[in-house]
């Protein structure tokens, strides 16, 4: 039987719409080739061409077809066991050869029968031109993906006795152990994309028809150098162009309305869980929603028992008399993630302006939690809860958390670990029988005196949902990094959605509670923008679209380099960490080419539309920071304008610097000066 995590991962993640856009993406990873001389692009025919045509235009060099035959396993032509390439060089893997015990003659009638389709098509696409001379060129070969890498071990090694000066194999995508093997072989390899695990080259594409002959010819007398004609506006000269200053990462007060309008729903992200500025501009910007717009509510990226502590503290409550005691509940890691200067002095201007605002019996704004990783918190506080409303369904509570006691106190990830594999006891019946009797019991709660009454009910109902569905995401955790991820997300959404009908409660039905999140891009962005789609990842941004569509802005922050507040493993200690220059090619790159210092960019900003709707890598830093595989560990393939409606960039940042700063964190880290790493 194939299970659901199975059918999952089978799922292509496809990522570029056809063979232009693959061209295009690469196009931008060799830049560094454009306008050179000596540059020729073969593209291997017939899929490489479209693929390379894009190449040779944006890097205005000549381009000529490579032929490669591949010849096929007697009876399963579609298995290679070699291939033919133009000029004739036969390369075989004599490994397979033998493996199916394919004789001398039978290879030799296979590889006449490719070289004479190989003379068809070389007369058919060239007509009477000869091949390009390649001798002491740049060479840049191209195909439109690798899966074993037959056919372009052929070309190269065919290549290769053309003697070129500099051999390049381009490829949209390929498995990274094939990259890694023609690394060895020529000068340079750029594989675009490294899907993991590797099908066929066409589950990266969302369109993959065959190429034709006629599409072949029409590419190759279509001409790729005009170096007569004005050079075209280059993609970060179009972005410039239509970017918003943003002092700061703050956009001006007119580009903010035009942006926001009557949007019911912000959510601003991060591209780091610790850069000082993304964290001081998304303050700003807040204050001004809740300011001049009326956004009632802050919903953060934080544990919801944690956030509420800050809430009844900004709204003159409980016990907490300074902002740093009111962060306090923030224990886990990574504590700095709430524990820092900057929100430290946002809670107290909310806790400020709250005060103003009850001096003239207004609305006041909250500050609330979305995350669910409270597990042993929030079971502590739905039994406070009820001790003091009701002693019985507290002793009723006590007796069905009580499956969670075998777990380490306050270590979720015990409890899951061993609900998964048999060494302790599933608690979800329990947790959802909690649940469903809070909520049945809800309206005879409510009657107490008060709005603060129907709040605390809120908030104790709110635990009792976290309850439930962290125990099915430390449940999950164990089967597949993409459940537990989805689970997390929707809670995430299902609890902005209980904000926003609790925050609507005695409003005006034309005038409903707005919202603003503060969540990193993972969150914020929308996951159907980016390559995690492909696995059936969800996103608190796409879960908001989808539900309230153009009432929901999703705003997204980026930076190119600078420092970062981060840990070097789960659990570790905050590490003021240098953030290497984005990587060639990424939505970071291209913005820091515009040379201008912070700015807005709206999607889609006509005439930014092109390079803004292409696949680029993006970078997304969380809690942890691997700058020795940054690729692998911190960047994605994304179409910026359709994962966000906006991205404020700040070219160079800093860390955020921690409530408690700690020797190391002093010490920072001294900047690298060599590469390494992909």
């Amino acid at each position: 039987m194939t299970s659901a995590a199975e059918v999952r991962r089978r799922q292509p993640r496809r990522i570029f719409r056809d063979r232009t856009e693959a061209g295009q993406v690469l196009a931008d990873l060799l830049e560094a080739y454009r306008d050179r001389d000596d540059v020729i692009v073969l593209g291997l025919a017939r899929g490489g061409i479209p693929v390379a045509w894009e190449v040779a235009a944006a890097l205005r060099a000549p381009l000529d077809a490579f032929i490669v035959r591949k010849l096929g396993a007697p009876g399963h032509e579609e298995f290679a066991v070699g291939a033919l390439a133009s000029g004739g060089r036969v390369v075989v893997n004599d490994d397979m050869v033998r493996a199916l015990k394919i004789t001398p003659q039978q290879l030799r009638d296979i590889a006449d029968r490719e070289g004479r389709e190989l003379s068809r098509r070389e007369a058919a696409y060239r007509g009477d031109r000869p091949p390009r001379d390649v001798a002491g060129r740049t060479v840049i070969l191209v195909d439109d993906g690798l899966a074993t890498g037959a056919s372009m071990f052929a070309a190269v090694q065919a290549l290769r006795d053309a003697e070129p000066a500099r051999l390049v194999v381009a490829v949209p995508a390929a498995p990274e152990s094939t990259c890694r093997e023609f690394a060895g072989l020529v000068d340079e390899v750029v594989c675009a994309t490294m899907p993991t695990p590797f099908f066929a080259v066409g589950e990266s594409f969302w369109d993959f028809t065959q190429v034709t002959d006629e599409e072949v010819r029409r590419l190759l007398t279509t001409p790729t150098t005009r170096h007569q004609a004005p050079a075209a506006p280059t993609a970060a000269q179009i972005v410039g162009g239509v970017a918003v200053e943003a002092p700061a990462g703050v956009p001006p007060q007119v580009a903010l309305e035009e942006l926001i309008g009557d949007a019911r729903i912000v959510l601003i992200g991060e591209s780091s869980h610790g850069t000082h500025e993304f964290y001081a501009a998304r303050a700003e910007i807040t204050k001004w929603l809740i300011t001049a717009k009326g956004f009632c509510a802050v919903a953060a990226e934080a544990d919801w028992p944690d956030a509420y502590r800050v809430n009844r503290y900004v709204r003159g409550l409980g016990e907490d008399q300074t902002a740093d005691a009111a962060l306090s509940g923030f224990q886990r890691f990574p504590a700095w993630m709430w524990r820092n200067t900057v929100v430290a002095g946002f809670v107290d201007w909310l806790r400020a302006h709250n005060r103003d605002r009850r001096s003239d019996d207004r609305r006041q704004t909250g500050f609330y939690g979305l995350d669910l990783y409270s597990l042993h918190r929030s079971i502590d506080e739905v039994i406070t809860y009820l001790d003091t409303v009701d002693p019985v369904a507290a002793e009723r509570a006590r007796a069905r958390y009580a499956c969670f006691d075998h777990a380490c106190a306050d270590d979720g990830q015990a409890y899951g670990f061993g609900a998964a594999f048999g060494a302790g006891p599933s608690c979800e019946g329990e947790a959802v029988e909690q649940l469903i009797e809070m909520q049945r019991d809800a309206a005879n709660y409510v009657q107490r005196d008060g709005p603060v009454a129907e709040d605390e009910l809120f908030y104790a109902l709110q635990n009792a949902q976290t309850v439930r569905n962290a125990e099915e995401y430390y449940r999950t955790m164990f089967s597949g990094r993409v459940s537990s991820w989805n689970i997390r997300d929707r809670h995430m959404a299902q609890t902005l959605e209980a904000l926003l009908a609790h925050a609507d409660r005695g409003r005006d039905a034309d005038a409903p509670a707005r919202i603003v999140v503060w969540a990193h891009n993972s969150h914020v962005g929308d996951a159907r923008a980016t390559e995690m789609a492909g696995d059936g990842q969800l996103t608190l941004g796409q879960l908001v679209r989808e539900r309230h569509n153009d009432q929901v802005r999703l705003i997204g922050f980026s930076t190119y380099s600078g420092t970062v507040t981060a840990a070097s493993e789960w659990g570790g200690p905050a590490e003021r960490k240098v953030v290497r220059p984005a990587l060639p090619g990424s939505i970071e790159d291209l913005f820091h080419a515009t040379g201008k210092p912070a700015f807005l960019v709206p999607m889609p900003a006509v005439p930014a539309a092109d390079p803004l709707e292409a696949v680029r890598l993006g970078r997304a830093i969380g809690v942890i920071y691997q700058p020795a595989t940054e690729r692998q560990s911190h960047y994605f393939h994304v179409r910026p304008t359709d994962q966000f409606d906006a991205i404020i960039h700040i070219d160079q940042t800093r860390a955020l610097e921690p409530l408690e700063v700690t020797s190391l964190w002093i010490a920072g880290q001294t900047p690298e000066t060599y590469p390494s790493g992909l």
